[in-house]
């Protein structure tokens, strides 16, 4: 209406002769003919009149274009109310990010209150400053001096800044990213894969997860409980008659710890070959150590399947040799125990903490060596002279070195004499020393473990996805009364948006 009223002509500037010519003119209007000269002016105002009309009009519809250009780019201005607390913005700010709640208009749309002109959300109100500041910097997260980790954790969740920016966020606060599990391309390698190595994936994978346990278990068992004397059968091996040899023949194979053993065997064998065939890789299957233990575990019953068949064609004289044999490679079956730290989280832990400490125990082993190389050898020369003493070298005197200073003191080997005594003394007093100075450092590694370990499965037990829709319709849920309103009632369109 400005640009108009500036358009028009001022109605005193109309004539030409002041105002007063036009009264005078209107006053004999009825009396005479307009003159000539009056006509020409009035014909010349009307002709200035259209083009002021059609200057303005290009103007108007000219700003009508501009406006309308800058309402495309986004340039107009959107209005944020967190709890309270109104926020101002750009609407291309927020549309540099259209996979958020913020830059999705469908998403957004739902928290817009028609009556104030602006959206409304009952959320945290310092931590909106970090969420503006990720629009306005083009992506960067910064968290708030004043909000705590896990308030600001959760409106990053709310406001659907995706996991990009979640990993930022942990990044920035310290916290470990979590390693990148490989998984095979094939569909089906893959869920073979998740079900015999990754127990917490599904409920058959714990299922198969706690029957590998159990056999693992019985194992261990038929492992120990054979060696009990009425279960032995090495006399058997004393005799050199054909008949003695048969009978072992038979007790080998016949025995129920036998069968029971290549039942578990069996088991193991067909676990570790699913997982080699289902393995993303070849080469960092045999790189992982769980998969040596596994390997290692099997191979003592081969060799004893093995020695029991070629038996039969050996002399008798080669028979104790086999024997001893068969006692080493059954020794290595302890290390099947190992197994257990594949369904094991504390095993898991204490394995991850003595490869996290092998700085600190091989500086205790380091000090140990040196405590032993002194105390033996003083305590040797403190009892040379005594003919009772049990330290006859100084090799003799390392395993008491060692006892004492792990503070043991079994009591086997003790000094005799006043100057061994205080030799003794100060070995005792050193060894604690030693033990003690590398100790917290190995408690602290396993404090970091063990709450790492808990964090993730906290995090495993309320995933990003499950939080984003518990939060999104709690929120909404509250929210939604301040969508657009007509007389009080909320209104939803035939698509059923507000």
């Amino acid at each position: 209406m400005d640009n108009l009223y500036k358009a028009l002509p001022n109605p005193e500037e109309a004539s030409t002769n002041g105002p007063d010519d036009f009264k005078s003119t209107k006053a004999t209007e009825n009396e005479s003919p307009i003159p000539t000269n009056h006509n020409t002016t009035w014909k010349l105002n009307e002709t200035l009149h259209e083009m002021d009309l059609s200057r303005f009009s290009k103007e108007c519809h000219d700003n009508l274009v501009t406006e309308q250009m800058r309402m495309e780019e986004g340039n107009q201005r959107v209005f944020i109310n967190i709890a309270g607390l109104r926020y101002e913005t750009k609407l291309k700010t927020l549309s540099e990010f259209p996979d958020t709640l913020l830059g999705d208009p469908q998403k957004r749309i739902h928290y817009f209150d028609s009556m104030r002109n602006e959206y409304f959300f009952d959320r945290n109100r310092p931590s909106f400053d970090g969420i503006l500041y990720y629009y306005q910097s083009g992506g960067k997260i910064r968290r708030p001096a004043n909000v705590p980790i896990d308030v600001f954790a959760d409106e990053i969740v709310f406001y659907e800044l995706g996991n990009e920016a979640l990993d930022q966020f942990r990044d920035d606060e310290g916290f470990l990213k979590d390693p990148e599990i490989p998984l095979p391309t094939n569909d089906y390698h893959r869920q073979f894969w998740l079900l015999f190595e990754y127990p917490e994936s599904s409920t058959a994978a714990r299922g198969m997860a706690l029957v590998s346990v159990l056999v693992i278990v019985i194992s261990i068992l038929i492992f120990c409980l054979e060696t009990l004397p009425e279960f032995r059968e090495e006399s058997l091996f004393k005799y050199s008659s054909n008949y003695t040899k048969e009978a072992a023949y038979f007790n080998t194979f016949t025995d129920p710890f036998f069968l029971v053993e290549t039942t578990c065997i069996i088991w193991f064998s067909f676990e570790l070959a699913v997982r080699f065939i289902v393995c993303p890789s070849s080469s960092e299957f045999f790189q992982n150590i769980m998969n040596i233990i596994d390997i290692v575990s099997i191979i003592p019953y081969f060799v004893t399947l093995i020695t029991e068949l070629v038996k039969q064609t050996e002399p008798n004289g080669q028979q104790n040799m086999s024997l001893a044999i068969l006692r080493i490679v059954r020794l290595v079956r302890v290390f099947r125990i190992f197994k257990l730290s594949r369904h094991s989280k504390g095993l898991q832990i204490l394995g991850q903490t003595l490869k996290a400490s092998m700085r600190e125990l091989g500086l205790l082993i380091f000090f140990l060596f040196i405590g032993v190389i002194l105390f033996s050898s003083a305590v040797y020369f403190a009892e040379v002279d005594e003919p009772k003493s049990q330290f006859i070298s100084i090799p003799d005197g390392f395993w008491w070195a060692v006892v004492t200073m792990t503070t043991v003191g079994y009591g086997d080997m003790c000094p005799i004499t006043l100057g061994g005594k205080v030799v003794g003394t100060l070995c005792a007093i050193a060894g604690v020393l030693t033990i003690a100075l590398p100790v917290p450092v190995i408690v602290s590694n396993f404090n970091y473990f063990y709450h790492r370990e808990t964090e993730n499965e906290e995090r495993q037990t309320l995933p990003i996805e499950t939080d984003k829709i518990s939060l999104n319709n709690l929120t909404r849920s509250g929210s939604t009364s301040s969508l657009k309103k007509n007389n009080g009632s909320c209104v939803l369109d035939n698509n059923g948006k507000t």
